[in-house]
């Protein structure tokens, strides 16, 4: 498929379908599936952290094999599409796992043998629809749009996927637990499966391969290396200094991202009850207005990166992300850390289009299915192993307060320090980008001189 500087409605379409419906799915799984194992299954944050790094793991391995092979076989379609679609049977699965289900079937009766076995369940059944869903959206469909996308794009285009990452955070936030609430969470399961199956479906009639389709003579096993080897490493240094500054941003909101909703309940005394109570005609359309102006001012801001320069964005927006973890950690009430997290989501959607971008930007244009495994070391795997665990560790160290759940047994509440360690960690995004600086203005640089 022939790259163009503009991006096409067709191409406009898939990115809006797949990249939204990728992302609720995403989402429900970061945030409701953590408080769908807390709170229903009765797991810990010790359990928490297990299956986030699980899952982790899970996601890199699958899209380094599966990226690979849509490579070999040149299709990005078949793996979009039918990724997609066993992903959202995987999500209904989710609906049949209960106490009481694990216990019939293994045929159990101690209750502490019983929440073992129904915890070890959700993070198994986690693994395996992180294994469907890394196959549709993070090998295959991460490919696609950096097969499709140029450098004079790519701000643009990660604009849009950031918004609909923004947006699915949103909509997961809003509808999916007003859905445990008035449905419960097995057919709010059964609902977002449902939507996920049709998107891939949909998918069938829409997209365009980006690849040829004939098939690749190369060793399968030397091109799954292929991004290990220490001469690839050498010869491709700015895409794994860029790689390193991604890996240190997802570190810094692992720390607190898996246990926010939690921290926000148990600690700062929200309530989605509460809230949807509050809600008016007025809220609504303030809100909605809301979420528009920064749509459009991330689009604005992602054409502005494609035009100025990404290296020329990313120290300010390091510093903001860092001075609103800060002030989230000394917010002691709702309204000051709702204050806080603007800087927060701010320096959050501007690091990731400028990060996401450069990274599509050094990836070498025949090796792209082979390296979204790479990526994903970096931007999963790695963030979602030792994130979590600094949350986990910081929460036991500073614990202040414990959670009696629906079924009487005592855990800990998250603690403000998790925004403070997340901060420390922001720092270090200094070193990689300090060190790709003087080549990425130079690819800047010649960019803008061939265009003109």
């Amino acid at each position: 498929m022939e790259k163009k500087n503009s991006l096409g409605g067709r191409t406009v379409f898939n990115l809006l379908l797949f990249g939204l419906m990728g992302q609720v799915a995403w989402a429900v799984e970061n945030q409701f599936f953590n408080t769908f194992l807390y709170n229903k299954v009765g797991g810990t944050p010790k359990d928490i952290s297990t299956m986030v790094a699980w899952s982790a793991v899970s996601a890199v391995v699958t899209t380094l094999v599966m990226g690979t092979l849509s490579d070999k076989v040149n299709k990005r379609k078949a793996f979009i599409c039918g990724g997609y679609i066993f992903w959202g049977l995987t999500v209904c699965a989710f609906a049949f796992v209960t106490r009481d289900n694990i216990a019939a079937l293994l045929g159990l009766d101690d209750a502490d043998k019983i929440r073992i076995m129904t915890v070890n369940a959700v993070i198994i059944l986690d693994c395996l629809m992180t294994f469907m869903g890394s196959t549709g959206n993070d090998a295959a469909f991460n490919a696609w749009v950096t097969d499709i996308t140029c450098d004079e794009n790519r701000a643009t285009t990660e604009s849009i996927l950031s918004i609909l990452s923004i947006a699915g955070v949103v909509i997961v936030t809003v509808a999916f637990p007003l859905s445990a609430d008035m449905l419960g969470y097995s057919k709010s399961f059964l609902g977002l499966g449902a939507l996920v199956v049709l998107c891939g479906i949909i998918g069938l009639f829409t997209v365009k391969d980006s690849l040829s389709g004939e098939k690749k003579e190369s060793n399968f096993f030397s091109d799954l290396i292929y991004g290990f080897r220490p001469s690839v490493i050498k010869e491709n240094k700015p895409i794994y200094l860029a790689l390193v500054s991604v890996a240190l941003f997802n570190i810094a909101v692992q720390c607190f991202f898996p246990y926010i909703f939690i921290y926000l309940q148990h600690h700062l005394g929200f309530s989605f009850d509460t809230l949807f109570a509050s809600l008016t005609p007025a809220k609504i359309i303030i809100a909605v207005a809301l979420v528009a102006g920064v749509a459009v001012g991330l689009i604005f801001l992602g054409k502005l990166i494609d035009k100025v320069g990404k290296s020329v964005f990313v120290f300010p927006s390091t510093i903001v992300f860092i001075i609103g973890l800060v002030c989230a950690f000394k917010a002691n009430s709702l309204l000051f850390f709702g204050l806080a997290a603007i800087p927060v989501m701010g320096g959050y959607g501007l690091l990731m289009i400028i990060l996401n971008a450069a990274v599509r930007d050094f990836t070498p244009e025949d090796k792209v299915g082979q390296f979204q495994g790479i990526r994903m070391i970096f931007a999963v795997m790695l963030p979602m192993v030792i994130g979590p665990a600094i949350g986990n560790a910081v929460t036991e160290r500073f614990v202040d307060g414990t959670y009696l759940n629906e079924y009487n047994e005592l855990v800990n509440v998250p603690v403000p320090a998790i925004f403070l360690a997340s901060a420390c960690v922001s720092l270090f995004i200094f070193i990689p980008i300090i060190a790709l600086r003087k080549t990425w203005k130079n690819r800047e640089k010649e960019r803008k001189e061939i265009a003109a």
